[in-house]
């Protein structure tokens, strides 16, 4: 946020990247920062500067530090939904505090799959990323430990998802009072709105982060 002309302009935007990655990567031997790396290398059409900017960091550490706080860190078997690049399972697996056995990174858009795998490679089978529709998921028959849905102001009725789940199945669920953005259909004004909308039988957690242009809420609790 200090600097307001890049150093290098002529130079690629890619390139710099690329090295900028391997470089911290080689520094911190993270393998979230060397997945990050990979991503910039093999898929270099891919928003990964977008799905890893200091906003979607920001409120996934959030989740992270909230979920650990409510539920622990042991889990057998996480799903993430609209998972994207799998930024947030990478997030997961390169926490000390979370012992998973697997995570499954779920979306609809068939492109993201293989970013996904690029960035979470090092997790080996404890990863997979799946393209389905969520609706069309069997909720009951794998049953996993937890569901996750960061993106609940992109569903038209979050009613309805919700009852798909068997009762009793653990959720942690965001959404944002960010009316302004188009792709947003179902958005909430206030963090009671979204307790009301998702009516969860129990909530471990109810809270929400301001940030510039808008408010994030999350509940984490039981359907």
């Amino acid at each position: 946020m200090d600097v307001t002309q890049p150093c290098n302009a002529g130079l690629d935007w890619h390139e710099q990247a690329l090295d900028l990655t391997r470089g911290i990567a080689a520094y911190v031997n993270c393998p979230l920062v060397a997945g990050l790396a990979r991503v910039v290398t093999k898929h270099p059409k891919a928003d990964i500067a977008n799905a890893f900017n200091h906003k979607q960091v920001a409120c996934k550490m959030w989740a992270l530090d909230r979920l650990f706080e409510s539920c622990g860190g042991r889990f057998e078997r996480i799903w993430v939904l609209g998972g994207w690049y799998g930024i947030l399972p990478a997030m997961l697996f390169n926490d000390a505090r979370f012992d998973i056995a697997e995570v499954d990174s779920i979306d609809i858009d068939p492109e993201v799959a293989p970013v996904a795998r690029t960035l979470n490679r090092e997790a080996g089978d404890r990863f997979r990323a799946l393209t389905a529709d969520m609706y069309a998921l069997d909720y009951a028959g794998r049953r996993p430990d937890l569901t996750v849905n960061t993106s609940c102001e992109h569903i038209a009725d979050l009613r309805a998802w919700l009852a798909l789940l068997p009762r009793g199945m653990n959720v942690l669920l965001q959404s944002n009072d960010y009316f302004s953005e188009p792709t947003h259909i179902n958005c909430v004004a206030s963090l009671a709105a979204f307790e009301a909308m998702a009516a969860l039988r129990e909530v471990r957690f109810s809270g929400e982060l301001p940030t510039k242009n808008y408010t994030r809420f999350m509940l984490i609790g039981t359907v």
